[in-house]
């Protein structure tokens, strides 16, 4: 991960001009084109801005582009909602001066949430912000197997799936694993300086090959609701829809609740493993 929320800025745009071919914008392709995707000055003249300043911007060099601008230059590269706001966090991280270190409250779960966790009848875990795993439901618990047991600083959703050993239990891991680096990336995005996304990221690059070219991806996904499969060694498949909903306070920590449409197989496997565990 890189500490210059500039370079981060360029890189994001850079990945996401390259993936644009000219006639998905309504150009012509021409001949003899050497560049992936669009031109620089092509997309600078598809936004309204001079080549120059677009070219600065993509090099990483102190400019601080208006919030009409990033609009503009969203909309010709055809972002997305969620591609668009992590546009204007990058060029607010961009535009603020280098901050003097800070102290770092650890994450906690409330008691009031940790008794909530208890009284819910579908599977739920308490995560943080940067994707670790920090309270859980029995049900919750039982998804998620011996992860249950490992050390704290190892209980992440993403060290989870990218585990070797993940693929059986996983049908889709591959895709999860994507979605939850875009969470990821978003997350950090709000605050790349933060010692645990520094120390996660550093740490998953080095040990998976897979998230290190994720992550060079500079794909984004908002972390409010999504999909899971597995295969429980128990009650066989399950696929699960989950939201996640904030705790009250400060950004951080959010409820991840987990459930299965009624009077469907996943959700009679949902009942047989609660059953199993002796809960209602």
């Amino acid at each position: 991960m890189s500490d210059d929320p500039r370079r981060e800025l360029a890189d994001f745009l850079r990945t996401r001009r390259t993936r644009l071919r000219p006639q998905d914008v309504g150009l012509e392709p021409g001949p003899r084109r050497r560049v992936a995707g669009l031109r620089r000055e092509e997309l600078a003249l598809l936004a309204g801005v001079s080549s120059d300043y677009y070219q600065r911007m993509e090099q990483g060099r102190d400019v601080r582009p208006s919030e009409q601008v990033l609009d503009a230059v969203a909309r010709a590269l055809n972002f997305s909602a969620e591609e668009t706001r992590h546009l204007h966090s990058l060029a607010v991280a961009a535009r603020s001066p280098a901050q003097l270190p800070r102290s770092y409250e650890p994450e906690e779960v409330p008691d009031t949430t940790v008794r909530l966790l208890r009284t819910m009848p579908s599977p739920a875990l308490v995560v943080g912000r940067f994707l670790d795993v920090l309270a859980w439901n029995p049900l919750g618990g039982a998804l998620l197997g011996d992860f249950t047991r490992q050390p704290q600083r190892e209980r992440n959703l993403l060290a989870l799936f990218l585990r070797p050993e993940a693929d059986p239990a996983c049908p889709n891991r591959a895709a999860t694993v994507a979605e939850l680096v875009g969470m990821l990336r978003t997350q950090v995005a709000a605050d790349p300086g933060h010692p645990r996304a520094v120390e996660l990221v550093g740490e998953l690059a080095v040990r998976s090959d897979e998230f290190a070219a994720l992550w060079a991806l500079h794909d984004v996904e908002e972390p409010t609701r999504g999909q899971m499969r597995l295969n429980h060694p128990r009650v066989g498949e399950l696929n699960l829809d989950w939201d996640a909903y904030p705790i009250p306070g400060n950004p951080g920590p959010v409820l991840l609740v987990c459930t299965a449409p009624e009077d469907t197989p996943d959700a009679e496997r949902l009942q047989q493993l609660a059953g199993l565990l002796g809960t209602p």
